[in-house]
């Protein structure tokens, strides 16, 4: 499945600050490397199988039903559907996305179709790669950085070494605790990365308080909107208690905060201009307030001096 997703590089000045935050490149040298290590990572883990020998997966199973249910419900509202019933296959994924690539709300049916998968985990019990559509695949190509890397080639050697699955050193229950703890430390470094660039995002951002700029909504809960800056690719919470003009209500189902008088609608996907409210260096976090909002107010308050001459 090719969801179109945004990476980004951060480039450090001569005093090791953030100097500027850049969208990465994919050419097809990215390509062609990334379907070499992919192919290499099949080639292992059918060696493994055909060996009959324990190693650990790196398996991806396809949505849970609870997922799968409220991905449908919002593509219903939009007027889409997805194929494969109960069991929708990667393929069935794969048409919806070439279904709605050229739409101008691809971008929002994209990201809440991303968020419909399970995160791929580590386990000897090989499930498949519900996202590489691949029904085997292993780490195999960074063995120096990687722990399961590094374990599926102690299973490769074994077997070129002329050994048998029965005196492999490893058995079932060590792998199954292997595969969790490298699943939870791979995402306990994942979030450290996002920690650390999080807080060198907030002090990118310390000087350009009061700053407006274009963004994104990157996600929405029931105290606010996410909103990314475009061009700065640096992200911030609109709290609804900063959208003054209308009292919103959550849509989880449609991704959106709906105002109850004023029928205004902010939607995952939708471009927002914020200006910078405030930066916390220690909590890492950046308040952004709506443009929209201050409209809506001045709007409001003509409306009230109208009406208040009209009774005058």
């Amino acid at each position: 499945m090719d969801f179109d997703t945004q990476e980004t590089v951060i480039e450090y000045g001569a005093d090791r600050k953030i100097e500027r935050i850049l969208p990465t490149e994919r050419n097809d040298a990215h390509r062609l490397i990334e379907e070499c290590m992919i192919s290499a990572n099949v080639a292992a883990a059918r060696f493994l199988q055909r060996h009959k020998m324990l190693g650990l997966y790196r398996i991806h199973e396809g949505p849970s039903t609870d997922r799968l249910n409220k991905l449908r419900a919002f593509l219903g509202e939009m007027g889409l559907g997805l194929g494969g019933g109960a069991k929708p296959s990667p393929l069935d994924y794969t048409r919806l996305l070439a279904q709605v690539r050229d739409r101008a709300d691809a971008h929002l049916i994209q990201t809440v179709m991303l968020r419909s998968l399970a995160q791929a985990v580590y386990n000897p019990g090989n499930a498949g790669h519900f996202g590489l559509a691949l029904e085997a695949y292993a780490h195999f190509t960074s063995p120096i950085r990687r722990y399961p890397d590094l374990q599926v080639h102690r299973a490769i050697r074994h077997v070129l070494n002329g050994g048998k699955p029965a005196d492999f050193p490893y058995v079932h229950a060590d792998l199954i605790g292997l595969g969790e703890h490298c699943s939870m430390t791979e995402r306990r470094a994942d979030e450290a990365v996002r920690d650390a660039v999080e807080w060198l995002k907030c002090e990118f951002m310390l000087d350009k308080i009061g700053q407006v700029f274009d963004g994104i909504i990157t996600g929405v809960t029931g105290f606010g909107l996410f909103v990314e800056l475009r061009e700065v690719f640096v992200e911030g919470l609109v709290h609804v208690t900063s959208l003054r003009n209308d009292y919103y209500q959550f849509d989880p189902v449609g991704h959106r905060l709906h105002g109850e008088r004023s029928g205004q609608v902010y939607r995952l996907g939708d471009g927002l201009r914020v200006r910078v409210a405030r930066v916390d260096l220690d909590e890492r976090k950046i308040d952004f307030e709506p443009l929209e909002s201050e409209r809506g107010e001045k709007t409001e308050r003509r409306g009230q001096r109208s009406r208040r001459r009209r009774r005058e």
